[in-house]
């Protein structure tokens, strides 16, 4: 028989999620939103190339890669706070720094900085973070944590335009990155202070923990990877984000850029921010099916209409199919940023997530690093974006058949369990 303890009227989980939430909302607006807004901006200032500045925002990416299962384990044995902790002021120092550069080299420290904030500030350290706290709502947690990365594109961005045209590039960043600090570190320091649900005497979903007799084990869920081929599993999950995450994140960085000719800097701006909207419609959509489907099948469809998007905006450069095509891709942004976590979290279980998902994001990053670099040579090799987004088409769909491979070859034949 099972004795239980007696659970509180507010599951803790829940809270975790919405300081996680926030943190979303200001790491991805200075983030991954924000380097399309630091391209504009420096190479307006400076006059410099833009291959130049996307090769410095390329080390953002990079550098964020090479330590993410170095912050999936820290927060599987440390907790997040000491390592998220490190991560704000990362952030912060990062972005107020890319305002006072005044040689094209000195932009590589500033987004190494940037690099370490996002590596513990984004999916991996969120998502090891909410992962812990919830089984039956393990989608859903994870769903709703991130997104406040749509936020980040509503809110966020605008507003950092606003402050670069109201301060200046210089005092507008300093302005950006104290927001920052000042945001992120009393949720960090206060709500994220447990590392786990058995720190309250609580099972997972605020379920009362459940304590056997002698000799009697508790039995714990089953993660799917028990019956399937691990390997595969993972890495085609690695390899199929990464792609489509390599477009996603040079189509993001270059979004302003992309628009500005047409719609002007405010038109772009306001683009992006509706693209954050579309993004958000996604996530709060994913949210209430998330842990009812299957999350590959899911991730390969929407991948497939981000490749119709691309397409179209490669075929037909017009400010309707510009706009039309951003909304639509950005309805995918808010699937495809979030399901890799899940995707990993369903087949994996919740033991070691950080780790294991910290595994896959390295490969991920590393891939998808190359985007922003990859976009502005593209564009200076062509002389415009056209044929790089029918180029970035065609990843997308390799990203599909990756996925397709896992589905297919991921899991044993029952005759065979």
């Amino acid at each position: 028989m099972f004795k239980t303890r007696a659970s509180p009227t507010m599951f803790y989980g829940w809270r975790v999620v919405a300081a996680c939430f926030v943190i979303a909302a200001v790491t991805w607006a200075l983030g991954l939103f924000g380097a399309s807004v630091y391209l504009q901006a420096v190479t307006t200032a400076h006059g410099w190339p833009v291959a130049e500045v996307s090769f410095a925002i390329t080390l953002f990416f990079l550098v964020s890669a090479s330590v993410q299962r170095l912050v999936g384990r820290c927060i599987d044995r440390y907790g997040p706070r000491p390592v998220l902790t490190i991560g704000t002021f990362c952030l912060g120092l990062g972005v107020a720094l890319i305002g006072q550069v005044r040689a094209p080299w000195q932009l590589y420290p500033c987004f190494a900085l940037i690099g370490i904030g996002w590596s513990t500030l984004s999916t991996t350290g969120i998502s090891a973070t909410v992962a812990p706290w919830f089984e039956r709502h393990q989608g859903r947690s994870m769903t709703l944590a991130i997104m406040g990365a749509s936020v980040g594109a509503i809110v966020g961005v605008p507003l950092l335009l606003l402050a670069l045209q109201r301060l200046g590039l210089e005092r507008g960043l300093i302005a950006a990155g104290l927001a920052a600090v000042f945001i992120l570190l009393p949720l960090v320091l206060g709500v994220l202070r447990y590392r786990g649900p058995a720190d309250l005497g609580l099972a997972r979903d605020g379920e009362p923990m459940a304590v056997a007799t002698p000799g009697e084990p508790v039995r714990r869920p089953s993660p799917m990877v028990a019956n399937g081929r691990p390997r595969v599993l993972l890495w085609t999950a690695a390899a199929g984000f990464a792609l489509a995450l390599t477009v996603q994140i040079g189509f993001i960085t270059h979004h302003v850029a992309l628009a500005s000719p047409l719609l002007g800097i405010a038109g772009a701006g306001l683009l992006v921010s509706a693209t954050g909207v579309t993004a958000f419609i996604g996530r709060l959509i994913l949210a209430r099916i998330v842990d009812r489907v299957d999350v590959r099948f899911l991730a390969m469809s929407i991948m497939l209409v981000q490749t119709g998007a691309l397409l179209a905006l490669a075929a037909w450069p017009t400010t309707a199919v510009l706009v039309g095509a951003s909304l639509v891709y950005g309805y995918g942004i808010g699937h495809i940023t979030t399901l890799g976590p899940v995707v990993v979290r369903r087949e994996f279980g919740a033991e070691a997530f950080g780790a294991t998902y910290g595994t896959a994001a390295t490969v991920i990053q590393l891939t998808s690093a190359t985007g922003p670099a990859l976009f502005g040579l593209l564009r200076d090799a062509f002389g415009g974006y056209g044929p790089g987004l029918a180029i970035a088409a065609g990843v997308t769909t390799a990203a599909c058949f990756a996925l397709l491979t896992g589905r297919k070859l991921g899991h044993r034949p029952a005759a065979a369990v």
